[in-house]
């Protein structure tokens, strides 16, 4: 466990660093309108690739745990379903294909759009479940760091000026598939693939129940760029994208906890152990509470400085969306911490499904009446409105059929500890510093009092276990 959790970290710390390295440079070298460009082709395509992974990998997690120490049955698992993701993805590339192909809006950047259409095409080789099912956690973070330092690598030496906003995609896939591609090579001893007596029909019911939630999902997390890119320009959708961006680079640090327990909560589940349950989701309910709203409030108040100092002034006009969207490192990990630590585990599909098309309906409703008129802060609103209704809606089923409890006391503890924020980042900007020393010495300011708040005077028990934590590690490694 402890060594999942290091590999994890690992991993956590690749997905906040990479965006910090590359997405400043890239926003200076092609500008809000290359930026928006890019990402409406590659949401546009992750759109059908989303649909055409029909549940597989939130499925295939919970049935190679399962399966975990059975090797022939987990590799007539993962057969059956990666030939089931197979032939979803070869359907999804020619619908795909045909919408680029028969509308005239993609006809400007009809080569990005067909570039994108590997996404689709080889979706089926995005295999982590079974890494995950297996709690292989080493494996999954060592090929993303080293296709992240590659990717970043060719980021610097080919995106040069305006003009590389294409080649700016191609490294995007290319990052993003050659790690799928390797990680499937790498599957010998881990499964034997079957071809015979495939049982493809019996996977499907469940698979189609998380089709419909992450069909409905994908409306509310991934359509708001496709439909600020019809309704507006490529320069809004740059803006949002970065406002995006920067909202939530902190959210593979706040989702971390339940990628790693979800296995373990699964087999709490089948053993009926709720008491485990609960103290599982009490700890990760306080490592939320407590990492998440600082990062929410730093976010917010530091908005003008992140945009200038990661995008350069060009996207300033983002900021307001930057400052709504500061909601969703808290609201987005509450909702992962709720899915993945319940539902999912649970097998509650029906409920996931509920959830997620009532997320749906609020993002389609919010940005067709607002996009229109407030643009980029119009899906930023919608953005925050959806995943907040999805959150709500996980909590009420989960009431409805358990009774875990959570020490909800400790979201005003933090609420009232943040609030040190305000001056201390009023009396940085009073300062005049160079704007990189300014963010780092407000960072690390608000931190340090945050935490000594916690500390001495709410006494929050979290604080003194990472403190324990950490000395008794100390402690090893000095013996």
């Amino acid at each position: 466990m402890a060594k999942n959790y290091l590999y994890n970290l690992l991993l956590t710390l690749a997905n906040l660093l990479f965006p910090i390295l590359s997405f400043p440079y890239v926003s200076r070298m092609i500008g809000p309108e290359g930026i928006g460009k890019v990402q409406f082709a590659f949401s546009f395509a992750q759109y059908f690739a989303i649909i055409a992974n029909i549940g597989v990998p939130i499925y295939g997690l919970k049935e190679i745990a399962r399966h975990k120490n059975d090797f022939q049955a987990r590799s007539q698992v993962f057969s059956e379903l990666i030939t089931i993701h197979f032939l979803a993805c070869f359907s999804l590339s020619v619908i795909y294909l045909g919408v680029i192909f028969t509308f005239p809006y993609f006809a400007d950047n009809r080569d990005m759009h067909l570039a994108a259409v590997l996404l689709i095409l080889m979706g089926f080789t995005y295999i982590e479940w079974l890494y995950s099912g297996m709690e292989q956690f080493r494996s999954i973070a060592l090929r993303s760091v080293l296709f992240k330092i590659i990717g970043l690598g060719l980021l610097y030496l080919f995106v040069r000026d305006r003009s590389d906003f294409r080649v700016y995609l191609y490294i995007m896939i290319f990052s993003f598939m050659g790690n799928n591609v390797l990680s499937l090579f790498m599957t010998r001893d881990k499964v034997k693939p079957v071809f015979s007596n495939l049982q493809l029909r019996k996977h499907l019911k469940p698979l189609f129940f998380i089709l419909g939630t992450t069909l409905a999902a994908s409306m509310y997390t991934d359509m708001d760029t496709v439909i600020l890119g019809f309704l507006s320009n490529s320069k809004t959708v740059g803006l949002y994208t970065a406002a995006v961006k920067l909202s939530k680079i902190t959210l593979p640090f706040v989702t971390s906890m339940g990628v790693i327990l979800m296995p373990k909560v699964a087999k709490q589940f089948a053993d009926d152990s709720m008491q485990e349950i609960q103290d599982t989701l009490s700890k990760t309910f306080n490592f939320l509470v407590f990492f998440a709203i600082p990062v929410v409030f730093g976010l917010a108040l530091l908005a003008p400085e992140f945009i200038m100092l990661f995008s350069g002034k060009e996207f300033l006009p983002a900021t307001t969306s930057m400052q709504i969207l500061s909601l969703l490192p808290l609201i987005i990990g509450f909702g992962h911490m709720f899915l993945y630590l319940v539902l999912v585990p649970a097998g509650k599909n029906r409920e996931m499904f509920s959830c997620v098309l009532g997320g749906m309906a609020t993002s389609l409703i919010l940005n067709i009446l607002l996009v229109p008129h407030f643009k980029a802060i119009g899906s930023s609103i919608a953005n925050i409105c959806s995943e907040a209704v999805v959150t709500l809606l996980y909590v009420y089923f989960i009431r409805k059929y358990y009774r875990f409890s959570y020490n909800w006391w400790l979201i005003l503890k933090a609420l009232i500890a943040v609030l040190i924020f305000i001056p201390i980042i009023y009396f940085a900007r009073q300062l005049s510093m160079p704007l990189i020393y300014m963010v780092a010495s407000s960072v690390a300011v608000c931190g340090l009092m945050y935490l000594l708040l916690q500390l001495l005077i709410f006494r929050n028990p979290f604080v003194f276990e990472i403190l324990n934590f950490v000395k008794a590690k100390f402690s090893k490694v000095q013996a």
